[in-house]
């Protein structure tokens, strides 16, 4: 991943002088170029305490009339009426709630955020390298901190996000994702976690005659073939990896190759490997690849997953769903396939988070991420699992449990203030706090509707 600008230089140098000169002004002149507008907070220097709350710490019970004290930007301690609070370091800033609620910043396990834009200007958008062997492509890097995507998905309380680079056509390892916070001047600041998995996407093997026909019947074989060799190319490299690893033990001035360095960790068992695996047979191939080579697995997408739920809970195997709100994978399943994954996962004890789809397209609805969560609800999660499925889950998944997902002392002081259940389409976030700063809520989307709201009430009163 070579950056944002360096995809906006080659974009000029593509084009005569004088249709690269308007090429450019046409992009700054554009929303998809324009830096967002918000300002990021200073470090929190003064103590806060909130009083008068419902505090809704996830990994505990919900707390009435509850109050929360935080110091530079963690959470010291929660009480409950007449519980005890440490005395703060100095006189602190009281937010006093009125019987609002306060739930851990979302996050967000499978995305795009920070790397793409405008799905439609190639110049925005910084998700793959060419090839399909780049688990040294680093996603941070590329993250553009002044995306207007990001206050977007913040105003929904999405306060965190993992950005995932996207392999190559058929399949590869992708890069090396990262956790961002919402909030920051630079990608430097927004790292939560700056490399957190490399990440892989197997080829689709649903290669049978009732996939593979019509037009694409003539191309059953070559699709066979390019797909096994795929595979192939797959296993090699775990094989390739630990052939190195070997050798730079034995010799350390053996030249190095980054592509195995990245990978070295995962061997390892140091850092997990996200495997792209929706279908049953993905699944079951990412299973032996892990038995195989020893890492340690997470399946991302896995809408097959409960087909072999007792296996992923025997060999304590995670799951990403990458969308709630999507289509069955086959003609023949029912509407609400995807829809109840979350539920028969939780039943079978599977390890599990919600998420969304990811990519370019994708990226500017992450917003919505707590409206999955809620129709997984609808259709027989647990509240309580749902609020986890967003918040805890994913921060333990991404092994961050001790910084994000839950409130609790210790924890960074990433929080929303609302006025009803985040899962409810008609419950508003009114505040938002990133390390006990409190950041702006409002965004391009917001800014424009108030504009135009004047501009009609101005009509109406003509």
């Amino acid at each position: 991943m070579k950056g944002l600008g360096h995809r906006a230089s080659a974009f000029g140098r593509a084009l005569p002088p004088f249709a690269a000169s308007l090429a450019v002004l046409v992009l700054i002149g554009s929303g998809a170029a324009r830096a967002a507008d918000h300002v990021p907070p200073p470090p929190q220097r003064l103590p806060l305490l909130v009083t008068n709350a419902v505090l809704h710490p996830v990994s505990g019970p919900v707390i009435e009339g509850g109050r929360m004290l935080v110091e530079r930007g963690r959470i010291v301690a929660l009480a409950g009426p007449g519980q005890p609070l440490p005395a703060p370091s100095s006189p602190p800033q009281v937010l006093d709630l009125g019987g609002r609620h306060v739930y851990p910043g979302f996050v967000a396990a499978n995305t795009a955020l920070g790397l793409a834009e405008v799905s439609s200007v190639a110049a925005t958008v910084d998700l793959r390298e060419v090839g399909p062997l780049n688990p040294n492509a680093r996603a941070l890097v590329a993250v553009n901190p002044d995306s207007e995507l990001l206050p977007v998905a913040r105003s929904n309380g999405v306060l965190a996000a993992l950005a995932v680079p996207e392999g190559a056509a058929g399949g590869g390892f992708s890069g090396t994702s990262a956790l961002l916070q919402m909030d920051g001047w630079t990608w430097d600041d927004m790292a939560v976690q700056r490399e957190v998995a490399v990440h892989l996407e197997l080829p689709s093997l649903r290669l049978g005659s009732e996939v593979l026909r019509g037009a694409l019947e003539p191309l059953a074989e070559e699709l066979r073939r390019f797909t096994a060799q795929r595979l192939k190319l797959i296993d090699e490299a775990f094989e390739s990896a630990a052939a190195y690893g070997r050798a730079r033990g034995a010799d350390p001035a053996h030249p190095a190759d980054l592509r195995w360095e990245a990978l070295l960790p995962v061997l390892r068992g140091e850092r997990p490997l996200f495997v792209q695996a929706n279908e049953l047979a993905q699944i079951r191939h990412a299973l032996a690849l892990a038995e195989r080579h020893g890492f340690k697995l997470v399946i991302v997408g896995g809408a097959d997953a409960w087909r072999i739920a007792s296996v992923l809970r025997q060999r304590q195997v995670a799951v990403v769903i990458a969308g709630v709100h999507r289509l069955p994978l086959r003609r023949d399943e029912a509407y609400d396939e995807p829809y109840r994954l979350a539920a028969r996962l939780a039943e079978a004890g599977v390890t599990y988070c919600i998420g969304r789809t990811g990519g370019a397209f994708a990226a500017a609805n992450e917003r919505n991420l707590p409206y999955e969560a809620g129709t997984a609800v609808a259709h027989g999660l647990a509240p309580d699992e749902a609020l986890k499925a967003i918040t805890l889950y994913p921060a333990q998944i991404l092994g961050v449990a001790d910084r994000l997902g839950s409130l609790a002392p210790g924890r960074l002081a990433s929080f929303i203030v609302t006025d009803g259940d985040p899962l409810q389409t008609e419950t508003q976030v009114l505040r938002a706090f990133i390390q006990g700063r409190e950041v702006e809520i409002g965004n391009r989307q917001t800014r424009l509707a108030d504009k135009y709201r004047q501009k009609y009430e101005q009509l109406k009163s003509r």
